[in-house]
C-alpha cells in the first residue's frame, strides 16, 4: 500500500553531522522524498507535536530537545517520504526508540544514546502509523511544500498576507 510518512533528523542529528548517514540509510527503503526542508522548531511546534506526550514527566525536556535547546542546534530536518509501506519501511531502519534497546545495525542504535538527566537522543523521529503521520506531515508542511497530493487540499485567497521576500540590491 502507497503510503506516507514524516522523518525527522533531529538536532542532535545535525549536531553530530548525521545527515548524510541517516539519509543513506533511509534510501536502502528505496522510498521517495517528495518534500523536505531545514526548519527551525519553535515551542509552538514543538508542542503541537508531542501534545500526546504533555502529560508525560519528560515532556520539558522533549521539548528543550526537539527545539534545539540541548544542542545549540536550533533546527530539524524535515522529510516526507513516501512509497509501498513507508511507515514500516522507515521505523524498521530507525529502530526501537530507547536507543539502548535498538537493534545496534537500526540508525538509532547506531547513533543515539541517553543522556545522564535520562534524555533519549535518538537522532530521528519516524511517524507510528497512518493517523500519526497524516497529523505530523499536515503540521509541518503546507500542501505547496509537498511534490505530490497526498491529502485534499484546497486553494483560498489570503488578502492583506505578509510575505518575506529578498530584498533587490541596490546598483
Amino acid at each position: 500500500m502507497i503510503e506516507q510518512t514524516l522523518v525527522l533528523i533531529k538536532p542532535d542529528g545535525l549536531k553530530k553531522s548525521l545527515t548524510g548517514n541517516i539519509l543513506t540509510r533511509l534510501s536502502e527503503t528505496k522510498l521517495e522524498i517528495v518534500a523536505t526542508k531545514i526548519t527551525r522548531v519553535s515551542r509552538e511546534l514543538a508542542g503541537e507535536h508531542y501534545k500526546h506526550m504533555k502529560d508525560k514527566p519528560f515532556y520539558g525536556e522533549l521539548i528543550e530537545y526537539i527545539c534545539g535547546e540541548l544542542h545549540q542546534r536550533r533546527k530539524v530536518m524535515a522529510m516526507v517520504y513516501w512509497g509501498e509501506g513507508a511507515i514500516s519501511k522507515v521505523r524498521q531502519l530507525a529502530g526501537a526508540t530507547n536507543p539502548e534497546e535498538a537493534d545496534p545495525v537500526s540508525i538509532r542504535g547506531a547513533y543515539g544514546r541517553i543522556t545522564t538527566k535520562g534524555v533519549y537522543e535518538n537522532v530521528i523521529h519516524t511517524s507510528r502509523d497512518k493517523e500519526e503521520a497524516e497529523r505530523e506531515i499536515k503540521l509541518w508542511f503546507s500542501p505547496e511544500e509537498i511534490i505530490v497530493d497526498l491529502y485534499p487540499a484546497r486553494t483560498v485567497e489570503v488578502n492583506k498576507a505578509k510575505k518575506k521576500v529578498w530584498a533587490q540590491e541596490h546598483q
